[in-house]
């Protein structure tokens, strides 16, 4: 089926909005009880996902806002191929498609999982961490997409796309309070300057005090408060001819505070005997649902970012070139209290600063969607730097460093869809790229200087094969390749064994896999499924030394060969004119294959498959971290004219469910959480014409108890049980309102 604006010479941000408001008035007039069509970018190009031969999950702005998801962190509650894991610091987070991601400290290491924002790379993942605020849609990628979206995209993508300016003047107000002390507000502002000239302008404040409680200070932590503004300036002087100017900055910061689950009786800091825990966690009830914690240094995160963007489009007739030019810096502090208590006698701290500049530019030329042969040809350039300023000390795990990481990437990449016989088409892709890194690292402790660099070039591919049996039903199998570049280890404990080792190897993947696009019941169910298997060699992952000090020591590693493989299944469904459902699920099957001399985890022995000295496991056979093996989410949503008034009732349920899965690579069994499903529910009123509504929620509505993440302490504790957690946002029920008002 062709789209409606495959050949047309407006710009591309008015495309978008009237093909949407288009679509949802033909959808009134016909039948209310369709299924939406749903426009996404995936293959940069604008078309119908049930025509994209790709794993492509789409969450809309309207379901973010009604499933409470403010934060990145939340997007894994709708995205079940999807687990962000955060950690004590936006440095240290980790994203996962499909049981694989990235879990390093070094700064030049790329992620496994790409992001981009309005068509700009993000180079830095933390940054995707700041805000969520002003989304038109949000794609899921799964798999790998390398040959249209580079190298650090060898799992898959996440594709960001804001909201575009509006063709009258329209703007709104949004504000948030909730039980538990959450406050937010926000604004927008859209419309025409000229008759060549829109805007949009929106920008957003949001305040958590947090959920755990710092015994020390009185004080709260574990929440977050930041300021962004987004801004839009979209030019048409001609029919052929747009160009949109992009600006975002985010200020903000968050408060650490990880409270003790677990700790053995004789768990002294140190082993220092005057340091028990009855002194270091005085006042405090370890356990299960502890909640509070004892430092005397605020642990802490302070960050900004400040982005632009220049989007140039010109309608050629038979294609459409783009320029895309993107500039992004991004900054952070961080602060950690590392000895987790609020003792004088051993008083550890850790203060690092991280700053990113990024470059892009990308050319590429789209030929029309509505020919037989269509293709998309390009070339990319990329100028990537990374600095870490790093503090640790001063009684244990001393370390004082300054580390540089630059990266230049040069790529050419290309697609050809072929309709070679009606309703069938051959897909080809291919991509080559050359990178070259280098680095400084500064052990400022140790009197030492390193420098080194290195390059690379490299292929990948895409081929893909799908037929339409009818204008609702399309199948396909297709291959790709993933690649992720080469990197040094730039952290603490960096040496000239370590340079004279060189950079660690790339991380390849190659995936197979099939699915089907269908639209039942006159468009009211849409029901996609899709099966895969991909293999990783030289899988980059992060691992744990302890020293015979008893410090520790984060070592990058190619950890061997992995495999993950499984199905997934998307659906929406239109059950009447009042009640809609959407249902995602996914079962991965995911499991190292090689990794003969991994790391132990904290007091394994040998009865556990810790052998020699220093000792190591052998992992063959286990999952990797971060990998659960089921993962669903559902929304159900209702929306009732009320007869004697002009209002809507409207009410929504979210659910999610995760089966249980181990935070660390190294099989740590105090690191499982166990499985658990989270019940949201949102109702409330509005007009049916949107300019106000008042809705009220309740979050983790069974008060679901369950962990964003989990740490193995015993190594600062003595060698006996230590386990510490970060709580996620909705550890514990509360409730809410929202409004919203717009013109």
């Amino acid at each position: 089926m062709k789209t409606l604006f495959s050949n047309t010479s407006l710009p591309t941000w008015l495309v978008v909005g009237l093909a949407a408001s288009l679509c949802a008035g033909a959808a009134q007039a016909a039948d209310a009880a369709h299924v939406e069509e749903v426009i996404v970018t995936a293959q940069k190009r604008a078309e119908n996902v049930q025509d994209v031969p790709s794993a492509v999950q789409v969450v809309s702005g309207t379901q973010l806002a009604a499933a409470g998801v403010r934060e990145f962190t939340d997007l894994t509650k709708l995205a079940p191929s999807l687990v962000v894991r955060p950690a004590e610091q936006p440095v240290n987070s980790s994203v996962s498609i499909r049981g694989i991601g990235t879990f390093a400290f070094s700064i030049g290491v790329e992620p496994s999982v790409a992001i981009q924002v309005d068509d700009v790379p993000v180079a830095f993942q933390a940054r995707a961490f700041t805000d969520l605020s002003d989304i038109e849609r949000i794609e899921v990628l799964r798999g790998p997409q390398s040959t249209l979206y580079g190298k650090s995209a060898s799992a898959g993508l996440i594709n960001i796309v804001t909201r575009s300016p509006t063709t009258t003047l329209s703007g709104g107000l949004d504000a948030l309070a909730t039980s538990d002390d959450e406050y937010g507000v926000g604004g927008h502002l859209s419309g025409p300057i000229t008759d060549q000239l829109a805007y949009r302008l929106s920008a957003n404040y949001d305040k958590f005090e947090g959920n755990v409680r710092n015994v020390f200070t009185g004080d709260k932590a574990g929440g977050r408060d930041f300021a962004s503004v987004h801004g839009k300036l979209v030019w048409t002087p001609t029919q052929t001819f747009t160009a949109t100017l992009g600006w975002n900055y985010v200020n903000g910061g968050t408060t650490v505070g990880r409270p003790f689950i677990a700790l053995a009786p004789n768990a002294t800091l140190r082993g220092n005997p005057a340091l028990p825990p009855s002194v270091f966690q005085a006042g405090i009830t370890v356990g299960p649902e502890n909640t509070d914690f004892a430092n005397n240094f605020k642990a802490r995160t302070d960050y900004d970012d400040n982005s632009q963007s220049l989007k140039l489009e010109w309608d050629l007739g038979f294609a459409t070139l783009i320029s895309i030019t993107g500039n992004d810096n991004y900054k952070v502090t961080d602060l950690l209290d590392v000895d987790e208590t609020a003792s004088t006698l051993i008083d550890n701290r850790q203060i690092g600063y991280f700053k990113s500049g990024q470059f892009t530019q990308e050319v590429r030329l789209v030929s029309r969607g509505d020919e037989p042969l269509r293709y998309t040809v390009g070339a990319y350039y990329a100028d990537v730097d990374f600095v870490r300023n790093f503090f640790r000390g001063p009684y244990f795990s001393q370390a004082r460093w300054y580390a540089t990481s630059g990266s230049k990437q040069t790529a050419a990449f290309g697609q050809l869809d072929w309709e070679f016989i009606p309703g069938t088409t051959a897909t080809g892709g291919l991509r080559f790229q050359n990178e070259k890194i280098d680095y400084t690292f500064d052990d400022i402790l140790n009197n030492a200087m390193f420098a080194g660099n290195a390059s690379d070039d490299f292929w990948t591919y895409h081929a893909a094969l799908n037929h339409k049996f009818t204008e609702d039903l399309m199948g396909y199998v297709s291959y790709s390749t993933g690649h992720k570049g080469q990197t040094y280890d730039l952290t603490t404990g960096f040496n000239l064994n370590r340079q004279l080792a060189g950079p660690i190897q790339p991380e390849t993947s190659k995936s197979w896999e099939a699915g089907a696009r269908s639209q039942l019941f006159d468009h009211r169910l849409t029901l996609n499924v899709t099966a895969f298997h991909t293999e990783y060699e030289n899988f980059q992952a992060q691992g744990i030394e302890t020293l015979p000090d008893g410090t520790s020591n984060f070592r990058l590693a190619n950890v061997g060969k992995l495999r993950t493989q499984g199905v997934e299944v998307d659906s929406t469904a239109r059950l009447s004119e009042e009640w809609r459902l959407s249902a995602s699920g996914a079962y991965v099957d995911a499991q190292i294959t090689s990794f003969p001399v991994a790391q132990c985890f904290p007091l394994q022995t040998a009865a556990q498959g810790c052998l020699g000295s220093p000792g190591r496991q052998n992992l063959g056979g286990a999952t990797p971290a971060q990998s659960p093996k089921w993962k669903f989410s559902a929304d159900l949503d209702y929306t009732h004219q009320l007869a004697s008034s002009p209002l809507e009732i409207v009410g929504t349920g979210s659910y999610s469910y995760q089966s249980r899965v181990n935070y660390s690579l190294n099989q740590d069994p105090q690191t499982v959480q166990k499985a658990y499903g989270i019940l949201n529910l949102t109702g409330g009123v509005r007009d049916p014409l949107h300019h106000y509504e008042v809705m009220a929620f309740v979050n983790n509505v069974f008060d679901e108890h369950y962990y964003a993440n989990i740490f193995d302490q015993a190594g600062t504790y003595n060698n006996q049980l230590a386990t510490q957690v970060i709580l996620p946002r909705d550890f514990k029920r509360f409730a809410g309102v929202r409004a919203s008002y717009w013109f």
